[in-house]
């Protein structure tokens, strides 16, 4: 027992230690976990021969992912992207395994064995690029949508394969292995109740299995949620949402299926149930735990032996991997219309093979489809594009992007024809809808943006807008600035905007300054600079949902109104005090007096609404009871 209990420990350490700088490095914690086991393996050599059962057992994380990405996978939410998802993700899988199968045909490789490497390697990172897309702010972009799509279709695509894999079996590798795995199929007791039958009832039993799976998941299973959550236990729930993942898991194994394709089904069956959220909320520590010891064991079993004596052949390899895999996803999406650089996003940052591929490469060992040594070879491959990522989001972010700003910015300037009463700058979301307003009302206005992608989409729905800085003096100039009678800054540049207040307030003081506004500190750097009229962007959608909030709760229509009205005027009674104090403190605003002032205000808040509600003799809970009253 001593003996589990300091291997626990290990194990742990190495996580807790190495995951952490990872991720502040950059590098993500998939790869935080394989540098862990790198360490505690190979090259300090703590753990040793228990790695290869504790993967067995760690695996059962694999199985809860890819429960929980069935959960994600709604119907709806998959029909509104299918272009992308079945086009560019299907493509793309298609193409970089027929790429790869070939390239192992070359190396007179099995046509099953070639087959498998190419649907290994075709695969990406799910976690590490769309954490390092969330980091990096751009997870919202084309080329973040586009990637997102094509690792959801990955994902998905790991069940089929890992169903196609045992049809792959070579009878030679089986033969060589039968003795090993007999003599460890015993000693673990492993069961298989339906390799004695004949094929068409064995087919029987496996229509049979899913069929009990998918009526399972959507007749009995919410009567069953609905009875354990009565009992308002946290943790029998989390039991039943173990012993749900773990039974069907077992019945898969029973009848010779991947327990994960059964869990996935049992997934998405339960896509649109009340208590998706919580099996997500309770299954996610064991998968997260589970999925980060399954990742310390395959890099504690990476093999540098192999490495050390091949350490050419598999460079070549990884970087043929990367090269391919870029460009046959570079070519698709800019077949798909995808601008340069989020074509370059898509194509270095899906460039890697994934953490799927571990378990395609285990998967692939087990039912006897590769040697143990081109498994070796392939872990390498696998393990180094995946170190080699941040490298390439780096050479992405640091050469690549500015290139294509640079190209951006190169563009001419549109030649300004005409002139109106009100100049725009910025037509993003907020200044669209400013413009909008002011032409539907007869209202002539120039719009300048800086981002020509911006500008030309806009032109195809046909809104007149002209490519240029407008913080550029001469660009002002020729727009008309001069004899504008107002200027509506909405650039989603805070620095900028307020440079272009300052301006605007020495050289143009007569032109009427409307700027929109972060938040708070934003507003009275504004508010310092001169400016006319200023919008926090976010205050009146804030104030209507606070509004909707009270009415749903049972509140009068007519008395959350008056709460807006009498929060607007409370805030706007302390606004000049506060800008006073936040003017002459010295630490952006939070000064005491400052936090005094703050202070005062919210009392005030809190005394006006309840002589509101005294006023209508309305109490909240008094409100509420005369709503419930029938007349």
């Amino acid at each position: 027992m001593t003996t589990y209990f300091i291997q626990a420990f290990i194990y742990l350490c190495a996580a807790v230690i190495a995951v952490p700088l990872a991720k502040r490095l950059g590098l993500g914690s998939v790869l935080g976990y394989l540098i862990a086991g790198v360490i505690i393996g190979p090259v300090v050599g703590l753990v040793g021969e228990e790695t290869t059962t504790l993967q067995h057992f760690a695996e059962f994380g694999v199985v809860m992912m890819l429960f929980l990405v069935g959960l994600e996978l709604e119907p709806t939410a998959l029909w509104s992207m299918r272009r992308r998802l079945f086009g560019l993700g299907g493509l793309q899988l298609a193409l970089t395994t027929v790429a790869f199968m070939l390239i192992g045909l070359l190396f007179e490789l099995d046509w099953r064995v070639a087959l498998t490497i190419g649907l290994i390697l075709a695969l990406s990172s799910t976690a590490i690029v769309l954490q390092t897309l969330k980091e990096k702010g751009l997870s919202k972009t084309e080329g973040g949508r586009a990637s997102f799509s094509v690792l959801l279709f990955q994902d998905i695509a790991v069940i089929p394969m890992l169903a196609l894999i045992p049809l792959l079996e070579l009878p030679e590798i089986a033969i060589a292995r039968n003795v090993i795995e007999s003599t460890a199929a015993e000693s673990h007791g492993n069961l298989d109740l339906v390799s004695t039958l004949p094929n068409w009832i064995y087919a029987m039993v496996v229509l049979a299995v899913i069929a009990s799976v998918v009526f399972g998941g959507h007749y009995l299973s919410r009567p069953l949620f609905r009875f354990v959550a009565a009992s308002g236990l946290r943790e029998v729930f989390t039991a039943t949402a173990l012993m749900l993942v773990i039974g069907i898991a077992a019945l898969m194994s029973l009848v010779g299926l991947s327990p994960a394709l059964g869990t996935f089904l049992a997934g998405v069956v339960l896509a649109n149930s009340e208590f998706r959220h919580e099996l997500e909320s309770n299954i996610e520590p064991f998968k997260g735990l589970l999925l980060g010891l399954f990742f310390i064991t395959v890099g504690a079993g990476i093999n540098f032996e192999v490495l050390a004596n091949n350490w050419m052949l598999v460079t070549l390899l990884t970087l043929v991997v990367i090269a391919t895999k870029a460009a046959i996803i570079y070519s698709l999406v800019k077949s798909f219309g995808i601008c340069r650089g989020d074509r370059w996003l898509v194509s270095l940052g899906l460039a890697q093979a994934g953490e799927f591929g571990f378990v395609l490469l285990s998967f692939s060992f087990q039912n006897h489809v590769i040697s143990g040594d081109i498994a070796e070879l392939l872990a390498l491959i696998v393990a180094i594009s995946m170190f080699l990522t941040p490298a390439l989001f780096i050479f992405f972010d640091r050469v690549l992007s500015p290139r294509f700003e640079k190209s951006q910015a190169a563009r001419a300037e549109d030649s300004i024809s005409e002139q109106g009463k009100v100049l725009i700058a910025g037509i993003g979301r907020f200044g669209q809808i400013v413009n909008r307003l002011l032409i539907a009302n007869g209202v002539q206005t120039v719009v300048l943006d800086h981002d020509a992608k911006q500008v030309d989409n806009l032109r195809s729905l046909e809104v007149k807008a002209y490519f240029g800085d407008a913080t550029r003096p001469d660009l002002l100039e020729t727009a008309g600035i001069a004899e504008a009678d107002m200027f509506v800054v909405a650039i989603d540049d805070r620095e900028r905007a307020l440079e272009l207040v300052k301006f605007m307030k020495h050289r143009h003081p007569q032109v009427a300054l409307l700027v929109r506004a972060f938040d708070q500190i934003d507003y009275y750097q504004l508010k310092q600079a001169g400016a006319d009229f200023i919008a926090k962007e976010t205050y009146l959608s804030a104030l209507e949902m606070g509004f909707e909030a009270l009415v749903r709760l049972g509140f009068d229509p007519q008395h959350a109104e008056n709460a807006k009205m009498a929060f607007i005027n409370t805030e706007n009674r302390s606004s000049d005090d506060m800008f006073e104090s936040w003017v002459t403190s010295e630490d952006s605003g939070m000064s005491p007096g400052y936090r005094e002032l703050f202070m005062q205000q919210e009392q005030a808040l809190r005394t006006v609404m309840q002589a509101k509600f005294n006023a209508g003799d309305t109490t909240p809970g008094a409100d509420r009871q005369k709503r419930s009253t029938p007349d």
